[in-house]
């Protein structure tokens, strides 16, 4: 039994990484070709792990949310690719767009990893159980929880920055607040705690991931 955790545990966290990473290029990137060259002048704008890795985001967190949930949940997170929306033409276009790649990316990976799973996996037999399917599935559903997660309009998560471009005249001057971000993160931790984002974001995650691989 102990094997097969530490093995599922070896299967889950690269899932975990991969969509991290993924995630903040994403931001990087959009940013970039929106006109701010901060994401690659720090560094930021490549799929090198050893770039984005957040100690506690990245590795102690999913792996003590594996243990004490019996590997039935996970979720982590990269260290924020830095961006500066001053430097964009437009700066609400430019937050709504860059906010959007990061969770858009996850869903595109869930994506490609549920056409592998459908089409090269699941046909098979000799596939059934196997770690490549664990790792695929995985992929699908890590990278679903990332997106749909990072959506929920509570700063310092890409919802609220979306939100910011839609809705205020001048978004920097909150960006540039930092009570804000430590606000909404005590919020979020809070509705975590209670159970409320689960109750909220389960019944889409459900559909969607049924969606993926039905």
């Amino acid at each position: 039994m102990f094997l097969k955790k530490l093995l599922e545990l070896l299967f889950i966290l690269p899932t975990i990484l991969i969509a991290v990473i993924v995630h903040e290029y994403a931001h990087g990137w959009a940013a970039y070709k929106l006109g701010d060259e901060t994401p690659k002048t720090s560094g930021r704008l490549t799929l090198d792990p050893l770039k984005h890795i957040d100690p506690i985001g990245t590795i102690l967190v999913p792996i003590l949310l594996l243990i004490t949930s019996n590997f039935t949940f996970t979720f982590g997170w990269a260290k924020p690719v830095p961006v500066n929306f001053l430097r964009f033409k437009n700066i609400r276009k430019g937050l709504i767009l860059v906010s959007l790649a990061g969770p858009l990316s996850n869903l595109l990976l869930a994506l490609v990893f549920a056409l592998i799973y459908r089409f090269l996996i699941f046909p098979f037999p000799v596939f059934s159980s196997s770690y490549l399917e664990f790792f695929t599935r995985y992929m699908v559903i890590i990278n679903s929880v990332l997106a749909i997660f990072n959506l929920i309009p509570i700063p310092p998560l890409d919802g609220s920055k979306i939100l910011y471009g839609i809705f205020l005249k001048y978004p920097q001057d909150v960006l540039m607040n930092p009570k804000i971000d430590m606000y909404g993160m005590i919020i979020l931790v809070i509705l975590l705690f209670f159970g409320v984002i689960g109750k909220i974001i389960n019944p889409i995650l459900t559909w969607l991931i049924y969606l993926l691989l039905w």
